[in-house]
C-alpha cells in the first residue's frame, strides 16, 4: 500500500469517479483503476459498489476513507513543519472576489509565494455566488468571497469587512437619487439586493439603477458624472486623490461588506489551512494602513 494509493483513493471517493480524480490528479483514467485495483487486490477487499451512476463506497471503502484523510494530512502536515515549506508543489486553486482583487489580493500572492515557491497558483476573479459554486463543486481549494458560506462541509475564516460609501463626480453635482442613476454591485450580489430594498423604499418608482461586476468601471461611471454609488474607500482611493470624484451623503450607509477565506473542511489541506490564515493576516495588515 502506497501513499500514492491511499490519495487517489481519497479523491475518487470525494468526486464520486474516476473520470474526476483523474483529472484532478493529472493522470490517465486506466492509471487511476490499476491504483484502485492493486488497492483492493492488496487489502482483499471491495471498495466501491460499482454501477451505472457514481461510485458508492462500501463498509470497507468508508472505514478507509477516514483513515486515508488522516494518513495525508498528516502527511502533508509533516511536509510542512518539519521539511522545508518552500519545497512543497502542486497546484493551488484560489477564487477572489474584485473588492478583494483590487485591495489586498496582490499582497496576499506575494506572501504566498515567497513561502510555497514551487506551488502553481491558479486565480479565478469572479462575483461570490459563482465562487461559491465553484468551491462546492471543488473546483477551487480557497475562495475569499462575501461569506459565510454556511454549508456544514465549509471552513470560513473571516476577513476584515469594508465600509461603504456614497461618491458622486466633481463634474455632476447632483445627489437626488430619484434624478441621477445609482451604480451597484453585479445583480446577482447580496450587497445589490440590500441596496435595492433600501432605496426602493426611500426613492420610489423614479429609482434607477445600473447593475456592475466591475469595481473599476463603476467608479469610472461615477467619475464621468453618469451615476452615483456606494463603494469602498479604499478602492475609490485614486479617484478621490485625483478629485474626479467626492464624497456625500445620501441619508443612509449600505452594511459593511462582509468577506471569508472559505474552504472545504475535508480533505484536510495543510497548505489550505495554512493560507486561509495567510490570508487573514495579511489583509488585517493591509486595513491597517488603508482608509475605510
Amino acid at each position: 500500500m502506497t501513499f500514492d494509493q491511499i490519495r487517489t483513493f481519497l479523491w475518487v471517493a470525494r468526486l464520486g469517479g474516476f473520470r474526476k480524480a483523474a483529472e484532478r490528479l493529472n493522470l490517465s483514467q486506466p492509471a487511476v483503476s490499476t491504483r484502485i485495483s492493486n488497492l483492493e487486490h492488496e487489502l482483499r477487499v471491495a471498495l466501491f459498489e460499482r454501477g451505472p451512476g457514481e461510485l458508492v463506497l462500501t463498509k470497507h471503502g468508508t472505514l478507509l476513507l477516514s483513515y486515508a484523510e488522516q494518513m495525508l494530512f498528516v502527511e502533508e502536515e509533516i511536509k510542512q513543519r518539519v521539511a522545508n515549506p518552500s519545497e512543497a508543489e502542486g497546484l493551488f486553486r484560489v477564487g477572489a472576489s474584485e473588492t478583494i482583487a483590487q485591495a489586498w489580493l496582490p499582497d496576499f500572492l506575494k506572501a504566498f509565494s515567497e513561502q510555497y515557491p514551487r506551488v502553481n497558483v491558479d486565480l479565478t476573479v469572479d462575483i461570490s455566488i459563482n465562487l461559491r459554486a465553484a468551491l462546492l463543486e471543488r473546483k477551487l481549494d480557497m475562495a475569499f468571497l462575501m461569506g459565510p458560506i454556511s454549508e456544514f462541509s465549509v471552513e470560513n475564516v473571516a476577513l476584515p469587512p469594508f465600509d461603504l460609501h456614497w461618491y458622486r463626480s466633481t463634474m455632476n453635482a447632483q445627489t437626488d437619487l430619484s434624478k441621477i442613476p445609482v451604480i451597484s454591485y453585479s445583480s446577482q450580489t447580496r450587497p445589490y439586493r440590500e441596496l435595492m430594498s433600501e432605496l426602493s423604499r426611500r426613492v420610489g418608482p423614479k429609482l434607477r439603477v445600473f447593475a456592475s461586476a466591475s469595481l473599476s468601471a463603476s467608479l469610472k461611471m461615477i467619475a464621468a458624472g453618469i451615476a452615483v454609488g456606494p463603494y469602498p474607500r479604499a478602492l475609490a482611493n485614486d479617484f478621490l486623490e485625483s478629485g474626479q470624484i467626492v464624497e456625500f451623503d445620501a441619508g443612509f450607509q449600505p452594511q459593511p461588506l462582509a468577506f471569508t477565506a472559505s474552504y472545504l473542511s475535508e480533505p484536510r489541506s495543510f497548505l489550505v489551512e495554512n493560507s486561509a490564515e495567510m490570508a487573514r493576516a495579511v489583509a488585517l495588515a493591509w486595513d491597517e494602513i488603508h482608509p475605510k
